[in-house]
């Protein structure tokens, strides 16, 4: 009775877990992405996958959490065709406390199907600037205004006029607001503490899509995070400038000490990779390519010293030279704060680079004060043994060796077994003197 009882119980719990498992998996599926970062190419391959991700599930809704101080322009208006082009209904949520959907990041936000912020987060500062950062001329920044405006005004109409005002004052005057104000406009959803929260917001909320009217079902929606794969990260990385500057100046110096000592790999393999990643960087970043300039210049200096010494005066303005050229490249006028290089970085670069190429000087000067201590000059001044009678020649015994010798202008008569020194070569002739 005893075994029936304990084999009815596991049936049931058995029959129980079935349950849940089939109920969790019918519960509707929340995929949540994590773009931090820069607005730059690799969070739109990111959000690209994203999307297809959330199709190929069959997801309930993707949330797009975002944290960003803007990027470029194109990009955004990439990223922005591929949310609203997405089966799957998008949308963003800037997040979390402290986080802001700056410059490019306000429309991607506004362009959700729905969008939401968390408190204290802000969204705004929209107006367009160059590639290398800086302001519009007064007909090109009147265009790209324009254009972002229009690309953003169909999402805005549903929401009011005010809503409307407060976008455009944003691309127009630089205008930034909080998760409240942007919420009292009408130009936000929801304010949510966090995803779940955002997801109870959401049950039974209606949005227009392209074909039909979607009502969302999030009330139990199972979440799952997609996180960024290791190439996306390490594209991302190369939207750093101080990235890609470390990288600019490793490999730079790899490639000149590989070609200062060839024959070995290492080195020059590392030279090659990091300035090819360095190279893909400069496709993203906004840089000012006078600097390559002063760069080139001081990498020349460098070597310079080494191959004609000048006791490190021209290491020095290398030096120099290195740490503007950089800051040229990098920190030009008007290049956003997020894009740019820090300053100790290029200083405590330089300066490293300084003292190693003192170093190979150093070492450089000594050798070239070293005795040689091979080859035939270290010959002169050296003993043997006369095998021959010299007239004109002869053959002399220097250590294991066996040479043709002559006697010196002036040296006493050389005999066969005399003593003699060698007071210098000629050819592969030895010019010696009795002893």
């Amino acid at each position: 009775m005893k075994l029936i009882r304990i084999l009815c119980l596991a049936l049931f719990v058995a029959a129980l877990g079935t349950s849940l498992v089939q109920a969790q998996g019918d519960a509707p599926l929340a995929i949540v992405m994590t773009a931090d970062g820069p607005i730059m190419p690799p969070m739109l391959e990111y959000i690209k996958r994203g999307v297809n991700v959330a199709e190929q599930r069959n997801a309930e809704v993707l949330i797009i959490q975002l944290d960003t101080p803007g990027g470029s322009v194109t990009t955004m208006k990439d990223i922005i065709e591929v949310i609203r082009a997405s089966k799957v209904p998008v949308v963003t949520y800037v997040a979390p406390r402290g986080a802001w959907a700056a410059s490019a990041g306000a429309p991607i936000t506004i362009a959700g199907y729905a969008s939401a912020m968390a408190p204290e987060t802000s969204i705004g500062a929209s107006s367009p600037v160059t590639d290398s950062g800086q302001d519009l001329q007064t007909t090109e920044d009147k265009k790209i205004k324009e254009s972002i405006k229009a690309k953003i005004r169909p999402f805005l109409e549903p929401r009011g006029e005010r809503a409307t005002q407060l976008a455009e004052s944003m691309i127009d005057d630089a205008k930034a607001v909080t998760a409240q104000e942007a919420k009292d406009a009408g130009l936000i959803d929801f304010i949510a503490t966090d995803v779940n929260d955002l997801l109870r917001q959401l049950d039974g909320f209606t949005v227009h899509t392209d074909n039909s009217i979607h009502v969302f079902k999030t009330a139990n929606a199972q979440t799952q995070p997609l996180n960024l794969n290791l190439i996306e990260q390490l594209l991302l990385l190369l939207t750093d400038p101080n990235i890609v500057f470390t990288l600019l100046s490793i490999g730079t110096m790899a490639i000149l000490i590989e070609i200062s000592s060839p024959g070995g790999w290492v080195a020059g393999f590392i030279g090659v990779v990091c300035l090819s990643l360095a190279i893909y960087g400069f496709g993203i970043l906004p840089v000012n390519w006078f600097g390559i300039i002063f760069l080139i210049t001081a990498f020349v200096l460098f070597v310079l010293d080494i191959k004609a010494p000048t006791h490190g005066a021209l290491t020095t303005a290398g030096v120099a030279s290195f740490i503007v050229g950089a800051l040229v490249l990098f920190n030009s006028a008007g290049t956003p704060q997020f894009q740019r290089v820090s300053v100790p970085l290029v200083v405590a670069m330089g300066l490293f680079l300084g003292s190693v190429f003192f170093i190979i000087l150093t070492i450089a000067l000594r050798a070239q004060k070293v005795p040689i201590r091979m080859g035939t000059e270290t010959l002169a001044g050296k003993s043997g043994t006369a095998r021959t009678d010299m007239g004109l020649t002869g053959q002399v015994q220097l250590g294991s060796e066996l040479w043709t010798a002559a006697p010196a202008p002036g040296s006493d008569s050389i005999r066969k077994g005399d003593q003699v020194e060698v007071v210098r070569i000629e050819g592969l002739r030895l010019i010696v003197k009795k002893k």
